[in-house]
């Protein structure tokens, strides 16, 4: 007998609660981006490879280690989305969008990442994505925050606080970029080897090291308000004062960056206050929705300077703080008694779900075992079929819906 192929390393079959979970999430997901007129869009699964190494960097760990790429039958380099943002990029320039600029669009579904499976992190997984293109100003921000703060509330997910900073804009970036790099290259050799190599390429990230022998000199390294121009101080209080006023919870994180060139000015992660169940049930997977401003994006990819802000945040990684959901009760179960009535059955099954009833149907074993697995359904109601059609309702609590939606669709029973 040939052996029962398995699932890949880093998949998942998702099944049962944690598969109603996942839909939940993306329900509300749906129903909150309705709310904030967020366009929805789909996007082809894979792209030519250029468009996340343009757009994501050639230095980056996405593109250099975690990328699934391949070369297709016409010797041209795919590869399957790791992000939405740059496939969202390249779909505004080369569909003509800017015309419906400054646009509001959402999506969801898979991306594809190699890298090593852990708790709430797969090499296929599932986010959810909110982008404004074409809106330079700060109540951009404020909208996809206030957008995202609300899913969250809305997911029952509590104990989680906005953690955000300031990247400046270009000149503001460039002046600190110069002051970290001077700052870390007087301790080269004591940094860790990534925080060495990333030096003189990316120093931001540094920021961001979880490395031991990184963080002792992360301290006290300069903090981008030194060198914050007028007009990016002013941008940032813009964006902390509107979400006051949206009664958004945020707190300052000064190390808190997005190492890509491209980004400016907000960037921003809701992470689990510390000793909250969110917090335990992430572990150090700690941000569960992040983004930032990323204004020089567009012209990476050839387009003209176009400003941008967004975030995303993993299907899978949300649904692990949902609180568990109560499955839907079964509303009316068709009983069929004996097989003679199996069409009348699949008629009163018809009108029940036209009528809006949540229905099943049990038409195997014997007429007794019948019975015995309906009941063990746990329906509100079992509407029993023989040879001479539908006869009979029985159950507890109110059954005008039931019999609202048979009446509405056939003859009175």
């Amino acid at each position: 007998m040939p052996k029962t192929p398995q699932a890949i390393r880093g998949t998942q079959d998702i099944f049962g609660a944690d598969a109603e979970a996942f839909a939940f999430v993306v329900e509300t997901f749906e129903r909150v981006r309705k709310l904030y007129r967020f366009r929805r869009v789909e996007m082809p699964v894979f792209e030519k490879t250029e468009v996340f190494s343009r757009a994501i960097g050639e230095t980056t760990d996405v593109v250099s280690k975690e990328m699934y790429s391949f070369d297709d039958r016409g010797g041209e380099s795919l590869t399957l989305r790791p992000e939405f943002t740059a496939g969202i990029a390249r779909a505004f320039l080369s569909n003509g969008w800017q015309q419906h600029a400054p646009l509001k669009v959402a999506t969801h579904g898979p991306l594809f990442r190699y890298e090593r499976p852990q708790k709430g992190r797969y090499r296929q997984f599932h986010q959810i994505d909110a982008e404004i293109i074409g809106a330079a100003e700060p109540q951009a921000d404020v909208e996809l925050l206030a957008m995202a703060d609300q899913l969250l509330k809305e997911l029952g997910i509590e104990g989680v606080t906005l953690h955000l900073n300031t990247l400046g804009d270009g000149d503001s970036r460039e002046a600190w970029r110069a002051a970290l790099v001077e700052h870390f290259r007087s301790v080269k050799d004591e940094l860790s080897e990534d925080s060495q190599e990333r030096l003189e390429k990316n120093p931001l990230r540094i920021l961001d090291s979880k490395d031991r022998r990184d963080k002792r000199f992360v301290a006290d390294a300069p903090k981008i308000d030194q060198f914050l121009s007028d007009d990016a101080r002013a941008f940032f209080d813009a964006v902390t004062s509107g979400l006051d006023a949206a009664g958004v919870k945020w707190q300052r994180a000064e190390s808190l960056v997005r190492g890509l060139d491209y980004y400016r000015h907000t960037a921003f992660e809701f992470i689990p206050d510390e000793g909250s169940e969110a917090a335990g049930k992430l572990g150090s997977q700690s941000t569960i929705l992040g983004g930032g401003r990323y204004d020089g994006l567009m012209e990476s990819l050839g387009g003209a300077p176009t400003p941008a802000v967004g975030w995303a945040a993993g299907i899978e990684r949300l649904a692990m703080l949902v609180e568990e959901l109560e499955e839907e009760r079964l509303e009316a179960m068709v009983l069929v008694e004996d097989d003679a009535g199996m069409a009348a059955a699949i008629e009163l099954l018809s009108d029940l779900r036209a009528g809006g009833v949540t229905a099943d149907i049990m038409a195997s074993g014997s007429p007794k075992k019948r019975y015995d697995k309906a009941v063990k359904q746990k329906p509100q109601h079992i509407l029993r079929v023989d040879e001479r059609g539908y006869h009979g309702i029985s159950g507890e609590g109110d059954a005008s819906r039931i019999v609202a939606a048979i009446n509405r669709h056939s003859p009175s029973p």
